[in-house]
């Protein structure tokens, strides 16, 4: 773990929590040669405590493969007393212990309730009885382990935005499972995949319709890889909107669900459908403005873009408040990129939104997030960044974006 002093640059503290595993010992996946720290870690402000989710191992040796979740103080990079929590002797669900070898943990960690919430998927190629899991680790007392997983084989979640809160409950969304390993056929039933989930901090299995979402041709999505999951769910209101309450979800198959959050409706049809086209994987945005609510990501297609605005990297698509709410295509703005996007605004009414990415000519870009229209082009030649990686998210903190690569930290002033 790295941590820079943000106004100067200035390094304060390297970190070397453990060895990563060699990427000849797992048995399928493309992050070579070794494979560490992927998730993005998450600080609790009130006790400058950072906690973070790391793959160990002894060099390529499978059997000492490891995931190993870390609580740091945030200041100095210490390891907290009573941390790391091996999750291998640690986590399991109906029956099935925590196997670190084919699980991938990719997605976002979430603090709620006392409890850390670690999000795990598999690795590039759905090698292996992996499933999809969230651990909850208590703060305060790190013996105190409890997990979900999905029932089926697969069904990871993987999304790089990882789990989503409203404060009182846990949303993810899961992603194609399997009847076999490596099969890429669905179960003769449903069983939890293609799902996004509403769960309680007890991690408590879901019993009601309520507590979930499944699209009616789940089975289908299994079979042609279709996630769900590939961009975590989204929450947020929109007053004015009936219902109020609202969490979005967008699939593999070119689709967002609009849904309920008070009322996910099981295995049925969202509350609004809006077919956007194209394959969505990336972490997404949602923003207020005082044109509306909108949702941003990456786009993979401009079929459905606005005339004139073909060739752009991100999709902004608005909330209209109505009963019940509805989804359409705002603009496509921005460079062509690999990339998932940030927002900045100067209050919480979405003043100036700004949405930021960083282009595939590995430059930093703004759009007005209203209109889609450049407010900032990438700047000269010098502002270039190297070692770019896809689905990497810029951060916006007290007046500057941050840009991180293989190599480097950028920050850039507007």
């Amino acid at each position: 773990m790295y941590a820079f002093n943000a106004a100067t640059g200035a390094l304060v503290y390297n970190v070397a929590l453990a060895s990563p595993i060699t990427s000849s010992a797992l048995p399928c996946g493309n992050i070579s040669p070794q494979l560490g720290i992927t998730g993005t870690p998450i600080i609790d402000a009130s006790t400058r405590t950072l906690y973070v989710d790391a793959m160990t191992g002894m060099g390529a040796t499978a059997s000492s493969a490891r995931h190993m979740v870390y609580a740091l103080n945030a200041d100095t990079g210490a390891t907290v007393t009573g941390w790391p929590v091996d999750l291998n002797a640690t986590v399991s669900s109906g029956g099935t212990t925590f196997n670190s070898l084919v699980q991938n943990q990719r997605g976002a960690l979430a603090l709620l309730g006392g409890k850390v919430f670690v999000p795990f998927g598999g690795h590039l190629g759905d090698c292996g009885s992996y499933h999809g899991w969230i651990v909850g680790i208590s703060t305060t007392d790190p013996t105190q382990v409890s997990a979900w997983r999905t029932r089926a084989i697969a069904g990871g979640v993987w999304a790089p935005g990882g789990i989503a809160s409203d404060g009182t409950s846990l949303f993810f969304a899961t992603g194609n499972t399997e009847g076999n390993a490596g099969s890429f056929a669905p179960p003769g039933s449903y069983q939890d995949g293609e799902t996004v989930f509403r769960l309680a901090p007890s991690l408590a299995a879901a019993t009601s319709n309520a507590d979930s979402f499944t699209p009616t041709n789940w089975a289908s999505m299994d079979q042609s890889d279709a996630d769900l999951g590939g961009t975590n769910p989204m929450v947020f209101d929109v007053a004015g909107a009936t219902p109020t309450g609202l969490v979005i979800a967008l699939g593999k198959d070119g689709n967002a669900y609009l849904l309920d959050r008070a009322n996910l409706g099981g295995i049925s049809a969202a509350l609004t459908q809006g077919t956007i086209g194209g394959t969505i994987i990336n972490a997404g945005a949602v923003y207020p403005t005082s044109s509306g609510t909108f949702v941003v990501f990456k786009q993979s297609t401009t079929t459905n873009c606005p005339a004139g605005q073909k060739n752009a990297g991100l999709m902004a698509i608005k909330i209209g408040a109505t009963s019940p709410p509805t989804v359409t295509v705002a603009w496509c703005a921005g460079p062509a990129t690999n990339a998932s996007p940030a927002v900045s605004m100067s209050n919480a009414q979405g003043q100036d939104a700004v949405v930021w990415s960083v282009g595939t000519d590995n430059k930093l870009h703004g759009v007005d997030g209203i209109t889609g229209v450049s407010v900032y082009g990438g700047g000269a030649a010098t502002d270039t960044m190297s070692a770019f990686q896809k689905y990497n998210t810029p951060i916006v903190a007290n007046g500057r974006i941050f840009v991180a690569t293989n190599s480097q930290v950028y920050a850039f002033t507007p």
